[in-house]
């Protein structure tokens, strides 16, 4: 297979773009950008993150108990940067602070506490599944990252099927005539 055909092809896929964060048994805080970032289960609340092996926090994150989720804004796009950056100065004037014991992002979109749950190697990255013991939900776009670089979100929604509810704030997705059940867009 072509690896720059496969590297393409994954970048096609547009994720969101957080920062995982922890600290040693020294209590030194560590911290890596991650794309590879998804919800497992609502119950137990289980998620998961990708660290890359060769990132010189994956084994204090691989051996953490705890760790914490920043999912990123698109005004934190230099923080995204400066967390890829190995041997920069992560968490100077970064404005994290501790909680559970690990630094999380008050700023961050969503930031979750979690306990390690489960690890797996997987080739060039390893699996960290996590139970989230805590969450903070701001208001607020995510930063994205599709076609190797950062974006953000159209802030125009798409239309969803007529009588659609945005569960999280009880009010219709979208507008409708009542006339045809067509939307009124």
């Amino acid at each position: 297979m072509d690896a720059d055909a496969f590297r393409r092809a994954l970048g096609s896929f547009p994720s969101g773009v957080t920062i995982a964060t922890t600290t040693d048994a020294a209590g030194e805080a560590w911290g890596i950008t991650v794309s590879a970032f998804c919800s497992v289960s609502l119950s137990p609340p289980l998620v998961l993150f990708c660290p890359a092996v060769s990132a010189r926090s994956h084994d204090v994150l691989k051996r953490a108990e705890r760790y914490a989720i920043n999912v990123l804004r698109p005004e934190h796009r230099t923080l995204a940067l400066r967390f890829a950056t190995p041997g920069a100065d992560k968490f100077a004037r970064a404005g994290f602070r501790t909680e559970g014991g690990v630094p999380v992002l008050p700023s961050a979109l969503v930031s979750l506490v979690c306990r390690a749950s489960a690890q797996y190697d997987a080739g060039d990255h390893s699996i960290l599944v996590g139970e989230v013991e805590s969450v903070q939900v701001h208001d607020g776009q995510p930063l994205m990252y599709f076609d190797r670089e950062f974006r953000e979100l159209s802030p125009a929604p798409l239309v969803g099927p007529p009588g659609r509810v945005d569960r999280y704030r009880d009010r219709p997705l979208f507008e409708t005539d009542d006339t045809d059940g067509s939307n009124a867009a």
